[in-house]
């Protein structure tokens, strides 16, 4: 008969990640040459399940991670509560001691169950050989429905080597006939649905300044940018994405107000606070995006206690809704199909002349501003991604872009253009730091044709960069863009702004990026100069395999704009020449007299 080993085998057929040790070594010996497996090792199993998200986001299938007992699981959390927040369907399978051993503190003995049941949707351990087909499919099904998110499958080392002595169906093969009561009460949730559909209606078709805001949601499903087009083509209503929304909406369309919240445009923002109506689309009010909650969306708020208007919130789990802003109106499940339902009712609007008239002040206002660098300065980040945006402008559907966390994970949300889905993948709720590699490798395995760039942080780049030997040894062809400014430049924004240039332990030594790149097999280059820029990303697009470039760039840039912590989305600062001019010259001073000796870490212009 065939081996539990063989049925795992058959049942995972696509990428799978991970790390072998003794407790999950039946596992990897079954797949040893197998048809079914293309199989990528990394340098650790952190690397694994960001690999695996990085491939999830950009494909749509779950990611799936293979890992030993103790520390492999354990080390496969922090990618989970990842991918638990950010809605990444991933499907991890661990090692386990053997059965008679649980409990007694055996080598490499967790419990991983226990550990996990709090950063998965579902996780179980499975005592007996029968059961393995039947959670496996349970497995898979479970991080792919609703709103997707992370599970594990716990094996003991005895079960995985155990035999099937008969064949077992993966699901019943006995008729199904629902209820009375089952049927009844599916016709009482269409009905009640139904009418909700039309309440909405009534509120889209009413409003005189609605907005849609987007997230990750309307991404999840490939119908789902298509009606949120549709919705905002035929009511002519202005669209703001989260950070994981972007890409959900084109960016290029005049209706786009591009990302909001802290960092994001003070447009958006602004028509955030005056809408009369607010429509969430798989968005879930993160503290990021709302600011102080009692005094968000002040006039939606207004025009609901008026029955014209107020918040009316899309959402696939039931949990999230009305959990940090109350909605008027809250429609339950798949947000694609429920705008498809909307979209009938919703009269056909020319335009909105005022509404826009208001927003096109706003953008003229406020725009995503800085510093603009001199030819004989020094490199201003923003710049780069400005460029590397321009650069890939005939090319943005098979481009990808993946980031760490820090400072240029904003700068690269504000100042590249998204046009499609799929095309940005970061940490957002979890902002988990280095990130951004692993993620890039993973997404171009899934997608060996797109342009795959990981732009990072030196910060967060530290933290995994052993996964250049894994993009080097399997040549995945990811482009890493590295902007160097030799510090944890987010902490040290807070620092300047709060704890009066404080830097308490933000400055490290980083290790030479393209030795050391060119130790573990990857090209590299490095970019010190503004003129150099577009020569600089025009070598790394164009390079074979992996490759890596460097940008040395100015130091102690704040990200702008910026909702401060306790501050309305309205109450936002923005980068003012004059201010930012006289708030380095002070810096500067008070670094010449506190650290007179402490070498390029100070540097900046």
């Amino acid at each position: 008969m065939r081996s539990i080993r063989s049925n795992i085998s058959k049942t995972l057929q696509w990428m799978t990640l991970g790390y072998p040790g003794g407790a999950i070594l039946p596992v990897f010996d079954a797949i040893y040459n197998s048809k079914h497996f293309d199989f990528i090792l990394p340098r650790h199993e952190q690397g694994a399940g960001h690999m695996a998200e990085g491939y999830a986001r950009a494909s749509g299938k779950p990611g799936v991670v293979l890992v030993t007992s103790g520390p492999g699981a354990t080390n496969v959390i922090t990618p989970m509560q990842d991918a638990l927040l950010d809605g990444t369907p991933l499907v991890v399978f661990s090692g386990q001691v053997v059965t008679s051993a649980i409990g007694s503190d055996a080598f490499q003995e967790a419990d991983v169950v226990g550990i996990s049941r709090a950063c998965t949707k579902w996780n179980v351990m499975v005592k007996d050989v029968a059961e393995m087909p039947m959670r496996i499919r349970e497995a898979f099904e479970i991080a792919t429905s609703g709103r997707p998110g992370p599970v594990l499958v716990d094996m003991p080392k005895d079960v995985q080597a155990n035999i099937l002595r008969r064949p077992i169906p993966a699901s019943s093969t006995l008729p199904f006939h629902p209820s009375a009561a089952s049927l009844a009460a599916r016709d009482l949730s269409k009905r009640r649905l139904d009418a909700s559909i039309q309440r909405v209606a009534r509120l889209v078709n009413m409003a005189k300044k609605p907005v849609v805001y987007a997230g990750q949601g309307v991404i999840a499903l490939p119908e789902g940018p298509e009606m949120l087009k549709q919705l905002a083509d035929k009511a002519k209503i202005p669209v703001t994405t989260t950070v994981q929304g972007l890409g959900g909406f084109d960016e290029l369309d005049e209706k786009s107000l591009h990302m909001l919240g802290m960092h994001g445009s003070p447009y958006a923002n602004m028509a955030m606070q005056e809408a009369d109506l607010i429509i969430a689309l798989g968005a879930r009010f993160d503290d990021r995006v709302t600011g102080a909650i009692g005094r968000f969306a002040p006039q939606a708020k207004a025009a609901a206690a008026e029955n014209r208007g107020g918040i009316v919130h899309f959402e696939i789990l039931p949990k999230n809704i009305n959990k940090v802003v109350q909605a008027n109106e809250a429609v339950e499940g798949d947000v694609a199909a429920n705008l498809a339902l909307l979209l009938p009712q919703i009269k056909a609007v020319d335009s909105r002349p005022e509404w826009f008239a208001q927003i096109s002040d706003w953008k003229k206002r406020f725009p995503f501003a800085y510093e603009k660098e001199t030819p004989d300065g020094l490199i201003k980040p923003q710049s780069v991604i400005e460029k590397l945006s321009n650069m890939t402008a005939h090319r943005k559907e098979s481009t990808v872009i993946t980031t760490g966390v820090g400072q240029h994970q904003m700068w690269t949300a504000q100042h590249f253009r998204w046009r499609h889905p799929r095309t940005m993948i970061t940490s957002g709720g979890l902002g988990t730091m280095g990130y951004g590699l692993p993620a890039a490798i993973g997404a171009k395995v899934a997608r060996p044709e797109a342009l795959v760039i990981d732009i990072d942080g030196d910060a967060s780049f530290n933290m995994t960069l052993t996964e250049l030997g894994t993009a080097a040894q399997f040549n995945i062809g990811v482009k890493i863009i590295i902007l160097n400014n030799e510090e944890q430049g987010m902490v040290t924004q807070w620092q300047s702004l709060f704890y009066e240039d404080r830097f308490a332990h933000t400055h490290q030594k980083n290790p030479d990026f393209v030795k050391l790149s060119e130790a573990m097999g990857v090209q590299a280059q490095r970019c010190i100069a503004p003129g150099d820029v577009e020569n600089k990303l025009r070598w790394l697009i164009d390079s074979d395999g992996p490759a890596l470039l460097e940008v040395v760039t100015d130091k102690k840039v704040p990200v702008l704009p910026m909702v401060p912590g306790g501050s309305a989305l309205h109450e936002f600062l923005v980068y003012d020449e004059e201010k930012e001019k006289a708030r380095r010259a002070n810096l500067k001073t008070k670094i010449k007299r506190d650290k007179p000796n402490e070498g390029s870490h100070w540097t900046f212009e």
